[in-house]
């Protein structure tokens, strides 16, 4: 009995924390591997790690998945090839920028571009006040935030359990919320001004299960233990390479 029970015990850990560690198959190597994407955002991949990300997500053909303020689509490209023709990614952001200067206008939102370019037929470019909900005519199996979630604790009037709610309320049952950022010390508050770019992780996970998740594993494949967490997360000296959590919760079946 007692064997069993260490084993049970055994199983529960590999659940939470070994999750990061499998390989990727050869369909998320394969999305990572497109030749379509910008020589700039393939440069980044050995930080990045990309691939071992979709495994950690779950990502799979024939998927819904939600890149929620994909900023320049790095991963929005390798979602669509990922999910592949029967499945659709929605690259969902705050609305454009507006036009001041008819003779300057700003450029057009990378998810926009994407979203217009054929070889990524499956992507669909939604805009919506990241206040409120997510505006998408179906349910997800994967929303997923990259370096986002900090961000979001610092907008005006942002509520936070009313944002975690509407990811909750975007997922099919048993979907995933992924969200990677930046790790702050732990113990350290929120930053109202945005300085440093990071969060604790603790935070993230108190607020996202007080929306209805189930926290269920976290990869520490982005983890760097050099990073000190005291430097905003542009310095020269860490930029590009610091640590990181990434947290995967699920909406219960």
């Amino acid at each position: 009995m007692k064997s069993k029970l260490l084993a049970a015990a055994a199983l529960a850990v590999i659940a939470t924390a070994g999750l990061a560690y499998a390989k990727p198959d050869a369909n998320q190597l394969a999305a990572v591997a497109d030749k379509g994407r910008p020589d700039a955002d393939s440069k980044r991949d050995a930080d990045r790690k990309p691939a071992e990300m979709l495994e950690f997500a779950g990502v799979k053909s024939g998927q819904t998945v939600v890149d929620m303020i994909p900023g320049g689509g790095y991963f929005t490209r390798i979602f669509s090839k990922a999910v592949g023709p029967k499945g659709t990614v929605y690259a969902v952001g705050g609305p454009p920028r507006p036009v001041t200067d008819p003779a300057k206008p700003p450029p057009a939102p990378a998810q926009d571009t994407i979203a217009a370019d054929p070889a990524y037929s499956n992507v669909k470019s939604v805009h919506v006040p990241l206040l409120g909900g997510i505006a998408i005519p179906t349910k997800a199996d994967l929303v997923w935030t990259a370096q986002n979630y900090h961000d979001m604790n610092n907008i005006p009037n942002i509520d936070m359990l009313k944002f975690d709610k509407a990811v909750f309320d975007a997922l099919k049952p048993g979907g995933v919320f992924i969200v990677l950022d930046h790790v702050a010390a732990t113990g350290t508050p929120l930053d109202p001004t945005d300085k440093f770019h990071r969060i604790d992780p603790a935070i993230v996970k108190k607020q996202v299960e007080a929306a209805g998740f189930k926290f269920e594993g976290e990869s520490k494949v982005l983890a760097n233990p050099a990073d000190d967490h005291t430097k905003p997360v542009f310095d020269p000296s860490i930029r590009g390479h610091t640590d990181q959590f990434i947290y995967k919760f699920r909406k219960p079946k």
